[in-house]
């Protein structure tokens, strides 16, 4: 139990992150909306690892080729559009909100991992269920937070806000990206 919940940590760590980000770059952020942002986030980091112990081994060796480079994407163009906006001085409808679109292309980018962890859950003897659960609860709770500490920077850095977000939202696609790249 006790490695399902240090993956699970591990798993959560960029959306936490892209909830902190969120929290500064959204107007309005609060307890409804770091709700919103936890329960796509846990949603989708529960289902990746369902779906991934389905697919088993007959789709890993794709599923590792290009993770990242979807991971990287989405990212990169929500980050980048923040940054223009940022510059720009002004607010492009739709990029520093809550939609439907946006929190799915976030769910989805911070939990294409969880994916692969599923796969691997298909070789070991681990109560998938279970792990899953607490792989999206934890996920949940830490995007909540994430969004909610996100608000308070937001407020303390309002001119700058956006662009952080945005560099904030970049860097994890970056980093994704080389750790899958570089192998570690």
């Amino acid at each position: 139990m006790l490695s399902i919940f240090l993956i699970a940590l591990s798993l959560a760590m960029d959306a936490f992150a892209v909830s902190v980000s969120t929290g500064i770059s959204v107007p309005g952020f609060g307890v409804r909306q770091a709700a919103r942002i936890g329960a796509w986030c846990g949603a989708f980091q529960f289902l990746m690892p369902l779906t991934g112990w389905f697919l088993g081994t007959s789709v890993k060796s794709y599923i590792e080729f290009i993770d990242h480079w979807i991971a990287f994407g989405l990212l990169a163009f929500i980050g980048g559009n923040m940054i223009r906006e940022a510059l720009s001085g002004g607010q492009e409808e739709g990029m520093a909100d809550l939609s439907v679109r946006r929190l799915f292309l976030l769910a989805l980018a911070t939990s294409i991992d969880a994916l692969a962890v599923g796969v691997t859950m298909a070789f070991m003897d681990v109560p998938v269920l279970l792990s899953a659960a607490v792989i999206g609860v934890v996920a949940f709770v830490l995007s909540m937070l994430g969004g909610l500490l996100g608000r308070k920077l937001g407020q303390l850095f309002q001119r700058r806000a956006t662009l952080l977000g945005g560099l904030v939202l970049v860097g994890i696609g970056v980093k994704i990206l080389a750790e899958h790249l570089l192998g570690s």
